[in-house]
């Protein structure tokens, strides 16, 4: 095999080197007399006395040096310990450390070490030191009781296998229980090896072997293959085990020195570990309280009757309870406690353990400090502890090294106390909190209901309905996944690719409006109207409709002069934008631009609305929906995520195109001073409108829909709808009371996004004829992306939207249900929109129509 010679030393003194592991028997023998030196197979190895018999011999297995042998001799006490590293054979399993994990703890295990207490070498002991080479595990041997116990305590060996079959030696009890009285033995596997008796003979009881400390026994056979077996089974077995639980030393080390109280029961509610701050807390020493039921303990009379129900009725659920107790300490003391208790899963799914951390609790106004104590020797002169909490520990020192260091600590100290004497909280924080407080004197029915509005409040997604609530049709499911996600939707794998670069329409030469052709200038009249028709005036203007568009209406808004700009530079700008739209995609082009335009501007015009924001709300509104969508590449944020390009890099996969649209807006606005329409306003009037602009464009990602609606709801509609029905009722109106509400800069926000993401999707409210081109049109553009999705092999994001199999009325109904009817419900209470609901409400009858009679197309069959 190529193996390296092992080296064995009898109790005569002779050194048997063995070449193969093919037998069981040394290949080749050499005698060392007195003050001799012999070199064996590279190994050079002296003795200088006969009496100096080694009684310990180390094996090595080592993989990091090639036909490299080396020996060490080590006089101590009249022993002499050999080392031999050498090289493996090719069988071998290579020495390396291995990792493991408990819980969140990632352990490193270093190779398995074995001690081999043989009282003679024969082919037992020759088959174990064979199965270790093969399990590339370090092995020692001792001869000796004594040599035994002094390699272990100086290896500390996971494993000790111990020779039980020739008692006139010595006894394998004997010397099991001298290595289980030492302190590295607690984690470590003994096997005891055992005569095979004959057939006709009773198997013998293990239990004496188990009260020496033995953890297993093994039957003589020495078959390197069965050691090898058994140390390998005992390695993933036992000795995985202990090491894990060798581990958990650190942690009960951590619970010792903690500063939180910490008491540890059964899943029966029986005490098994309380730590030192627990007993210092209440009082007890910890022998008085392991072992009792929770139950034995005095009770303080000041919780509520049915709060000890409520919190087993809670933590028997498996959920986490906290909140406010009161304890009985010793003395007979009450002590109010902040106590959170953790159910702790263990075997079979079920509850086993509960953890409670518990602290004293104080009032806002007061601070409860602790001390972290360090060992005396500790040389640690600076803050080691910080506990984050309100009522935190401070951490001191226990020494300075300079004279003037207490001064300095003492400010330091008093800085972080203002710091943590801080209330900085989110409002949700304070919402829970006041909740939790609540739930101490409600009956167990309302605690119960709190906890489930405790733990919709504890979501991420609190303004996101499920799905199904509304509709679990599949058209409603993929059409809302895909507009409602961030990408990476049904992605499993490493499946990203780069996308080709989506190609950009080239700068067009600018177009002079000095002279309007009287066709479009009659169209633009018009534009005040709901029902004006913007692809008439895309037709007219060959497909640039939003310069034309945009300079009537800027100008009409007066926002030349508010931005202190020409009206060539505004010209130039909206050209320099519309140009960066992209004329062949469907629908996400600068005729959608103009359309969100129009509608912002019709809106705008409403008095609600128009008493509620100044001029730079308007200006902001006005160019937010202007660029709202340039450089849009006729693919959803979706595809763009899951195609791996270079925008969903760039803007980590979060609003990539939004976060696009606004930024390339603004590039293109200041890189050129012919077009830039900021350039004559200050700086702080530049700050305040693009960060307007940024948040309206922001704004129309539909990933916070229902977010933007439900805040517009519960901060503006209900607050003005209350007050309108308390004037009515006194018979009286609070004009100025709504207005109050409407001003507000909070809600002036909200207005402003509510009012661009209806203009955003406005087209189910347009008259018929508009909203079914721009369904067919928003159809094309998902059927196209559906197609190249499936030529690039990647993720269907809508499945639905196969250009063979799509009904298009279905989609158009899905998408007023789960998006439009909601919102404009909201946004017509506020604007008083009469019209647009009624539009909405006959194109909604329009699209069910055809889904009755089976139509997939946008219009009905032909009559025969």
């Amino acid at each position: 095999m190529g193996c390296a010679p092992s080296i064995h030393v009898s109790q005569s003194g002779v050194i048997y080197c063995r070449d193969s592991d093919e037998s069981n028997s040394p290949h080749q023998t050499t005698t060392i007399s007195q003050g001799t030196a012999a070199t064996l197979h590279g190994l050079f190895i002296k003795t200088d006395a006969a009496e100096t018999i080694p009684s310990v011999i180390t094996y090595q297995s080592r993989h990091s040096r090639s036909n490299s042998h080396r020996d060490r001799k080590e006089n101590s006490g009249g022993h002499i310990r050999i080392e031999a590293e050498t090289q493996t054979s090719h069988a071998s399993v290579k020495v390396s450390a291995t990792e493991e994990c408990i819980g969140p703890m990632r352990l490193t295990q270093e190779p398995i070490q074995v001690l081999l207490v043989f009282a003679k070498e024969d082919s037992q002991s020759d088959a174990f030191w064979w199965a270790c080479d093969r399990a590339g595990f370090r092995c020692n041997i001792a001869r000796t009781p004594e040599s035994a116990v002094e390699c272990f305590l100086d290896k500390h060996h996971e494993i000790v296998v111990i020779d039980g079959r020739h008692s006139r030696y010595f006894e394998p009890e004997a010397v099991c229980r001298s290595i289980r009285a030492t302190k590295p033995s607690e984690n470590t596997v003994i096997l005891a090896v055992l005569p095979q008796k004959p057939p006709d003979q009773e198997e013998p009881s293990v239990l004496p072997l188990l009260c020496a400390g033995f953890s297993r026994r093994y039957v003589e056979n020495s078959s390197v293959s069965a050691c090898y077996n058994e140390l390998i089974q005992i390695e993933h077995g036992e000795v995985r085990c202990q090491f894990k639980l060798r581990a958990c030393n650190s942690v009960f080390t951590a619970l010792e020195h903690c500063q939180e109280a910490v008491e540890i029961t059964s899943e029966d509610h029986v005490i098994q570990y309380v730590n030192p701050a627990f007993e210092r807390m209440m009082g007890y020493h910890k022998g008085e309280l392991i072992g009792k039921e929770m139950t034995e303990l005095p009770k303080s009379d000041k919780n509520r009757a049915d709060l000890l129900d409520t919190i087993n009725m809670c933590i028997k659920k498996g959920k986490e309870w906290q909140g406010i107790y009161h304890a009985r300490k010793k003395s007979g003391d009450s002590i109010q406690q902040h106590v959170k208790i953790t159910p702790v899963i263990g075997q079979g799914g079920k509850i086993r353990h509960f953890v409670a951390i518990k602290r004293p609790h104080s009032d806002n106004n007061k601070q409860v400090s602790h001390y972290v104590r360090f060992p005396p020797n500790s040389d640690c002169h600076s803050l080691r502890h910080r506990d984050r909490r309100k009522d935190s520990a401070d951490a001191k020192s226990l020494s300075s090294r300079s004279s003037d260091a207490p001064s300095l600590q003492n400010r330091r100290y008093s800085s972080i106390a203002r710091i943590h004497s801080m209330t900085i909280e989110a409002p949700i924080t304070k919402v829970i909190n006041i909740i939790n407080a609540a739930q101490e004197n409600s009956p167990v029915t309302v605690a119960e209901a709190l906890d489930r509005v405790l733990e919709i409040l504890r979501t991420t997604e609190l303004y996101s309905p499920q799905l199904a609530a509304k509709n679990d049709d599949p058209h409603t499911n993929d059409l809302v996944g895909g507009l409602m996600s961030d990408g990476l939707r049904r992605l499993s794998g490493n499946e990203y690719v780069f996308s080709k670069n989506m190609s950009q329409s080239q700068l067009a030469i600018p177009v002079t409006l000095n002279d309007v052709p009287p066709s479009i200038a009659e169209m633009l009249d018009d534009e005040v109207r709901w029902e004006f028709n913007i692809l008439e005036l895309e037709a007219a203007t060959h497909k640039r409709p939003l310069t034309y568009l945009g300079l009537k209406i800027f100008t009409s808004f007066g926002v030349c002069e508010f931005l202190n700009c020409s009206e060539a530079t505004l010209r130039s700008w909206l050209q320099v934008i519309e140009a960066s739209y992209h004329a062949s995609n469907s629908y996400h082009n600068s005729t959608h631009a103009a359309d969100v335009l129009h509608a912002t501007a019709y809106f705008l015009r409403k008095e609600r609305v128009k008493s509620s924001l100044d001029q730079l709300d308007e200006v902001a509104a006005l160019i937010a929906a202007t660029v709202h969508d340039v450089d849009h590449p006729g693919r959803t944020n979706s595809f763009l995520c899951n195609a791996g390009s270079e925008l969903a890099i760039l803007y980590n996969d979060t609003a990539v195109l939004e976060s696009h649209h606004a930024a390339l807006a603004f590039q293109l606005t200041v890189r050129d001073g012919k077009s830039n329409i900021f350039k004559n306003i200050d700086r702080n009037q530049f700050r305040t409108l693009r960060q307007a602009i940024i948040d309206m464009v922001l704004a129309t990602e539909m990933t916070r829909h229902f977010e933007h609606v439900n805040k517009f709801v519960n901060s503006i509609n209900k607050p003005m709808a209350a007050i309108e029905e308390s004037a009515s009722n006194s018979e009286g109106s609070d004009c100025e009371g709504q207005a109050n509400i409407r001003n507000s800069p909070e809600n002036r926000l909200l207005i402003k996004r509510m009012m661009i993401k209806c203009a955003d999707v406005a087209n189910p409210c347009r008259p018929l004829e508009l909203c079914i081109e721009w369904a067919g049109r928003i159809s094309e553009e998902y059927f196209a992306q559906t197609d190249e999705e499936k030529r690039q092999g990647l993720p269907v994001v809508m499945p639905v939207f196969d250009r063979n199999t799509c009904s298009v009325p279905k989609s158009q109904i899905s998408f007023i249900d789960y998006f439009i009817t909601d919102m404009f419900d909201a946004w017509d209470a506020f604007a008083s929109l009469p019209g647009l609901m009624e539009h909405l409400s006959e194109n909604y009858k329009y699209w069910k129509n055809l889904d009755e009679m089976k139509c997939k197309s946008l219009r009905p069959p032909p009559p025969p």
